[in-house]
C-alpha cells in the first residue's frame, strides 16, 4: 500500500450524514490482522468514529462490509489521506509503508495513529516528527502494552519505590508463527519489550548487542537482544518464531523487590517478589559475606481493560484537547534507533552498536 503518487487535498468522501457531527472522523488504512481491531475500538469510542477503510484486499473489504456497512470501504489510499471527511488516519499496514502513507496524511492535514514499530528507518521517524510539529499535528505510535493493567502497575511500582533501583529487565517473547517477510523477529516482536522499556526505564540505552539466526524464509527468525543502560542496568530480550511453545514472561530485578510478569497469566499476570541479595564485605576481599533475603510473594491487583480501547480514548483525549502523547513519535523514533542498531549488530555478529 504504498503510496508513488502526487497527492492533491480536497476529495470529498461519500459518507452519509453520519459524519457531520463533533466526532472525530477516522480513516484506517489496512484491515488485515490488526485492522480489525482498530476499527472496532475507534469506532467504538464516545468522540470518535471510523468513517472509511481502506485494504488492497477485495476480501478484507467484504469483511469490513460484513462487521460495519456503515463505513465506506475503497482500495484507493489516496481517497483517505485526501478526504475532507476525515480527521485522523489510522497506518496499519507493513513498516515498509509507514513513512510514505504517514507523510502524506500529515501533509494532508491528519492526525496520525502509526501501528508499531514507527518507522523502517530513524531518517523516516525524524522527518515525520518535524513535519507533524510543523503542522501543529499529532503522531501516535501503537504501543498498546503501555495502555495494560500490568505495565501500568509495574511503573507505579518502579516510581514509587517498591523495587528499588532496577538491576535487569529480562524478556522472554517466543511463540511459533506469525512468520514475517518483509521484516525479522526483531522488528516484529521486539518493538513491544522496548517500548515498553522505554516506558519503564528513565535513563536512555547506551548500546545493543544483537545476535541470531535465519532458518526459513531469509530473515532472522530467532535472536536474542542485549540493551545496555547506564549504572550497570542491563535489558534482555530473547524473541523466536520457532518456539514450540508461547511464551511471554518478564522478570524485573530491582535493589528491594523483584518481579514476574506472565502476560499469559488470566488472574495473577503480575507476582512480586521480596527477594534479594545485599553483600557485606570484609576487611578484604575475600571476606565479602553474600547474605540471601527470602520474604513474602504477592500479586498486586491489575486493571482488566482492554488496552487498545483506552489507547485509542487517549489518542482521541490528545487531538480534542491538543496534549502531547507519551507514546508519540518522539517515543517510537526511540525505539526504532534501537531496532536499526540491532540490525546492525546482527548483521556483524553480535558486534556491540553504539546508540
Amino acid at each position: 500500500m504504498a503510496i508513488h503518487m502526487s497527492i492533491s487535498s480536497g476529495l470529498t468522501l461519500p459518507l452519509g450524514p453520519e459524519v457531520n457531527d463533533s466526532r472525530l472522523r477516522v480513516g484506517v488504512l489496512g484491515y488485515g490482522y490488526w485492522g480489525p481491531n482498530i476499527v472496532r475500538n475507534f469506532h467504538g469510542q464516545e468522540h470518535s468514529r471510523v468513517v472509511a477503510v481502506c485494504d488492497k484486499s477485495a476480501k478484507s473489504l467484504q469483511r469490513v462490509r460484513q462487521s460495519h456497512a456503515e463505513i465506506h470501504v475503497t482500495e484507493d489510499c489516496k481517497e483517505l489521506v485526501t478526504s475532507k471527511d476525515i480527521d485522523v488516519v489510522a497506518v496499519v499496514t507493513p513498516v515498509w509503508t509507514h513513512y510514505e502513507l504517514a507523510k502524506a496524511a500529515l501533509e494532508n492535514g491528519k492526525h496520525v495513529f502509526v501501528e508499531k514499530p514507527f518507522t523502517a528507518t530513524v531518517a523516516q521517524a525524524e522527518e515525520l516528527i518535524e513535519l507533524a510539529e510543523r503542522k501543529n499535528l499529532q503522531i501516535m505510535v501503537d504501543h498498546t502494552f503501555l495502555f495494560t493493567g500490568a505495565v501500568k502497575r509495574i511503573r507505579q511500582m518502579i516510581d514509587d519505590g517498591t523495587l528499588g533501583d532496577l538491576y535487569y529487565y529480562d524478556s522472554t517473547r517466543v511463540n511459533l508463527g506469525l512468520f514475517q517477510h518483509d521484516v525479522n523477529v526483531i522488528w516484529d516482536l521486539a518493538p513491544h519489550d522496548l517500548s515498553i522499556m522505554g516506558y519503564l526505564i528513565k535513563e536512555k540505552p547506551e548500546a545493543v548487542v544483537a545476535t541470531g539466526e535465519q532458518h526459513l524464509n531469509g530473515v532472522a527468525d530467532v535472536a536474542y537482544l542485549t540493551i545496555y543502560y547506564p549504572n550497570k542496568l542491563i535489558g534482555h530480550i530473547n524473541v523466536n518464531w520457532l518456539s514450540p511453545v508461547k511464551v511471554r514472561t518478564t522478570l524485573i530485578g530491582g535493589e528491594k523487590k523483584m518481579l514476574v510478569w506472565n502476560d499469559l497469566e488470566a488472574d495473577e499476570k503480575l507476582k512480586v517478589y521480596d527477594k534479594g541479595v545485599a553483600i557485606a564485605s570484609g576487611e578484604a576481599t575475600y571476606q565479602a559475606l553474600v547474605s540471601y533475603r527470602t520474604g513474602d510473594m504477592w500479586a498486586p491487583k491489575v486493571e482488566q481493560s482492554e488496552a487498545l480501547k483506552l489507547e485509542a480514548a487517549y489518542f482521541v483525549d490528545c487531538i480534542m484537547n491538543n496534549k502531547r502523547p507519551f507514546n508519540d513519535g518522539v517515543a517510537g523514533l526511540e525505539v526504532v534507533k534501537i531496532l536499526q542498531a540491532a540490525d546492525e549488530s546482527l548483521q556483524q555478529k553480535g558486534k556491540i552498536v553504539q546508540i
